[in-house]
């Protein structure tokens, strides 16, 4: 179980989001939603090592990883994907998977075969710049990043920020399929009803706190219920 436990965040010096609890279990999809500015973004960079929380605790199968570096979180099976399709543009596809596979050399091969066998698009560019790809397949090479690292808990931050519908439905079929594998995931979506169509919980931020944490199929049985946490209002 990934636990997240009263955590609070910062973005530059200012407090962002506090008390924010909630779990992920492994094969299980947590669908995390929220205005821009809620703190979600900064609650990854937090999870991931990236930088170190305000307070509050961050534990993955038992072990802390609170204020970890972002190395120790990855090889205790804790991989985050950063908004914004991030690549060595410079590198190629394959090279950007094996920089990314550092912490497992005795398996990077089978690492580095395990992503193309999800990605098969990225196997026929293997040799291209990453920096020449299309956005959606540079999409594809972030997510490569993290999976070469074979994570329990997945978290994925606006998958879908600028991409085609087509390639957002090939990436929701990946984590479905991930999900199936048993891994445990965090998808932050600006789309909500996207991510609550494939999330067994769900957690809606705004203005720094909790609005509401459940079930993902109560708040797509009642679009006035995620209105009213997600906004502050209800619907007309």
């Amino acid at each position: 179980m990934l636990e997240i436990d009263r955590l609070a965040v910062t973005s530059g010096s200012k407090v962002i989001a506090t008390d924010v609890s909630f779990t992920v279990a492994p094969g299980e999809v947590t669908a995390l939603l929220g205005p821009n500015g809620a703190g979600k973004s900064e609650l990854v960079l937090t999870i991931a090592g990236m930088q170190a929380p305000v307070s509050g605790t961050v534990r993955a199968d038992g072990v802390d990883l609170t204020a970890k570096s972002p190395s120790f979180v990855r090889g205790c099976g804790v991989a985050a994907v950063p908004e914004g399709h991030v690549v060595l543009t410079e590198l190629s596809v394959e090279d950007n998977l094996r920089a990314a596979g550092s912490l497992r050399p005795d398996q990077l091969e089978s690492c580095v075969e395990d992503v193309f066998e999800i990605f098969p698009e990225l196997a026929e560019r293997k040799s291209q710049l990453a920096g020449s790809l299309s956005g959606g397949q540079q999409q594809m090479v972030a997510i490569g990043h993290a999976l070469v690292a074979r994570p329990k808990y997945l978290i994925i931050d606006e998958m879908s920020l600028g991409l085609a519908p087509l390639i957002v439905k090939r990436l929701i079929n990946v984590v479905v399929e991930l999900k199936k594998k048993g891994v445990g995931i965090v998808l932050i979506e600006q789309f909500a009803e996207l991510a609550l169509g494939v999330a067994e919980n769900a957690l809606v931020l705004r203005n720094g706190d909790v609005r509401f944490s459940g079930a993902a199929q109560t708040l797509l049985d009642d679009p006035k219920l995620l209105n009213a946490a997600y906004f502050g209002q209800q619907e007309k």
